[in-house]
């Protein structure tokens, strides 16, 4: 997002806090395709993900008046939806210890390709995508948060550390690491 953009999110955001309800729904609007593929990536299940994503807006609704409208809007919202997601990780692992037969280790959703690529690269780069999100979600949990959080360019390693909690260079650290687990999973150099 561009400097203007988070400038306009400050203003919808400050609109919603003073009860414009169409401020927020222009808020929603504006970021629910990035936050969903946020989500999609951390937990790897379209439906927990649509569910985690109407959370994290009811959530940023709620908490509303503590943003602070100098900041960028994305980040904020997915600091809320990366906890969504822990919290979903969490309850994930109490079923399945409790369900231990019927669980489900988050089958990665299918992909909507493109209708014009061969059904053979369609099937190809479904089969690939499949492999990464397994992948992912194999990586050790501090390695998987920054590389779900940063790792596909669309927020800064600074505010990545800022939804994590940690120093920019951590998450630098976690993100050569990430990379590095993911090329040789798909027999790449780093």
């Amino acid at each position: 997002m561009s400097g203007r953009d988070d400038v306009e999110d400050g203003r919808l955001a400050r609109s919603a806090v003073d009860g414009d309800e169409r401020a927020f729904t222009e808020l929603m609007r504006r970021h629910k395709q990035a936050l969903f593929r946020f989500v999609m990536r951390y937990v790897g299940d379209e439906d927990a993900a649509y569910e985690i994503v109407q959370e994290s807006f009811v959530s940023a609704w709620l908490a509303l008046k503590r943003f602070d409208p100098n900041r960028p809007f994305l980040v904020w919202l997915r600091a809320i939806a990366f906890n969504k997601c822990r919290d979903f990780g969490r309850r994930a692992k109490t079923r399945r210890a409790v369900f231990v037969e019927g669980a489900n280790d988050f089958d990665a959703a299918e992909a909507h390709p493109d209708p014009a690529p061969s059904p053979e690269r369609v099937a190809l780069e479904n089969d690939r995508l499949r492999h990464l999100d397994q992948e992912i979600r194999k990586l050790p949990e501090p390695l998987k948060q920054a590389f779900v959080i940063a790792g596909f360019g669309e927020i800064t390693v600074r505010e990545a550390a800022e939804v994590l909690g940690a120093s920019p260079k951590a998450v630098e650290m976690r993100l050569y690491r990430a990379r590095a687990i993911l090329a040789k999973a798909f027999g790449l150099t780093p």
